[in-house]
């Protein structure tokens, strides 16, 4: 008696990894949609209340900055899941390109996240939304 292993034709895995990079990358654009909705909300909640402050503004941008990083993280997951069945050189070379694109976006927010977080901690005097504001 020999175990057999059934092997999934590539076609098949194929359309399963299509389906998966559909979700991945769906479930990406509706984090940063979430994201944008709740910092929206927030800006105007915080734009017609009497206390406008820039580390108020500094802790909505903070918030949406997170979901951006999130949500491109999982842009990105979508990207290598769909190159992961035998990817031509081309398929390779585009992953590559993006890769480096929303790696670079994600270092970029990720430090501006930081520095607004050690600027909101850190505490700014309270300044009304009509002055300069945070650098």
């Amino acid at each position: 008696m020999t175990a057999s292993i059934e092997v999934l034709p590539e076609s098949v895995l194929r359309d399963v990894v299509d389906v998966l990079v559909r979700v991945v990358e769906a479930a990406g654009a509706l984090i940063i949609f979430v994201g944008a909705v709740i910092a929206f909300v927030r800006f105007l909640r915080a734009g017609l209340g009497m206390r406008r402050s820039a580390r108020e503004f500094a802790t909505i941008r903070l918030s949406l900055g997170r979901f951006l990083v999130l949500g491109l993280e999982f842009q990105l997951a979508g990207d290598i899941l769909s190159t992961a069945i035998s990817p031509s050189y081309t398929e390779i070379g585009q992953l590559a390109a993006i890769a480096t694109i929303r790696t670079a976006l994600n270092y970029f927010l990720s430090r501006e996240i930081a520095r607004e977080r050690a600027e909101v901690e850190g505490g700014w005097p309270d300044q009304p939304a009509s002055s300069a504001g945070p650098p």
